[in-house]
């Protein structure tokens, strides 16, 4: 699966984010490269995806609890 590193607005990280969880759980994807994919594109995208030790709220209403409660998971692993 393609996903960019970078990108332009906090709607098209969500819908990227939806799109790799989306894949994981139809198990299209294998749990080793949602961890990978998930992990760069936070580190490359910080200010769209987190305010102040939270989700911002363009993330939170695209993404959903279900798929942010997979981010935060992944971001918060070692």
């Amino acid at each position: 699966m393609e996903i960019k590193m970078f990108y332009r607005t906090q709607r098209d990280l969500a819908v990227a984010l939806n799109i790799l969880i989306d894949a994981y759980w139809k198990e299209e994807i294998l749990e080793k490269e949602l961890i990978e994919n998930v992990k760069e594109i936070h580190r490359t995208n910080q200010e769209k995806l987190m305010k102040n030790g939270d989700f911002t709220k363009v993330v939170q209403q695209h993404c959903g609890k279900r798929r942010l409660n997979v981010v935060e998971k992944i971001i918060e692993m070692k």
